[in-house]
């Protein structure tokens, strides 16, 4: 079995719990508010942004031995640049305040899973980091394949509104593929252990996320 494989079946139990929140279970169905949407895109924008910083950090942190991995997260860097703006252009095309998004404060749930992903890059083992890649993408992935449509039409908002979801999903499929690669390539068992665990721990941490959203049409807490 493939360490990709072996990633897949180590983690699914999270992964299924994660699915099983309510409001992604409302999000596949076409059952989300337009607050509940607007919440995602606000907390979405304060975990993304700090994508290009971590990848950066991790890149920093690697040995001489990573070489090819650092190339990687290169690759991964020139195609994340700019997604946080993206996020902002649909909140204001789903009818909300993209620059109050902009100065708010991320939720505790989306601070702490931001912090521990700094965390396990400085004081743990960086490569753990793709762990927390293999739980956004698949994520991302799965919601923009099976939501964004549904969402869309029952919410009655502009495409323009959609342009992350659908856009990040489209990528991320060519994402899972590079990825899948990329850890196939791991041979250490510290490092395969470390995006494990990491992975683990992503699908409890954005859970948190998702069950932190508001329910029914209550626009999220900023200061929360």
């Amino acid at each position: 079995m493939s360490f990709f494989d072996t990633l897949k079946a180590g983690s699914d139990a999270e992964r299924q719990q994660m699915f099983a929140i309510p409001i992604i279970q409302d999000a596949l169905r076409g059952q989300a508010t337009t607050g509940q949407y607007l919440a995602f895109l606000g907390q979405a924008y304060h975990h993304v942004r700090h994508t290009v910083p971590l990848l950066m950090a991790c890149g920093s942190r690697l040995g001489p031995d990573y070489e090819w991995l650092r190339e990687a997260i290169a690759e991964y860097i020139e195609e994340e640049v700019g997604h946080q703006e993206w996020i902002l252009n649909d909140i204001a095309a789903a009818g909300g305040d993209a620059e109050a998004v902009r100065r708010s404060q991320p939720h505790a749930s989306t601070e702490l899973m931001v912090a521990y992903a700094y965390h396990q890059i400085d004081r743990g083992n960086p490569v753990g980091f793709f762990g927390m890649v293999h739980v956004l993408e698949g994520t991302s992935t799965a919601l923009a394949t099976h939501a964004a449509d549904t969402l869309r039409g029952a919410l009655g908002l502009p495409p323009e509104a959609f342009s992350y979801l659908n856009s990040h999903g489209s990528l991320d499929i060519g994402h899972v593929a590079f990825f899948e690669g990329l850890v196939n390539r791991l041979q250490r068992a510290e490092d395969q252990q470390a995006v494990l665990h990491v992975a683990r721990m992503m699908y409890k941490l954005y859970g948190d996320v998702f069950r932190s959203l508001p329910h029914g049409g209550a626009l999220f807490e900023q200061a929360a």
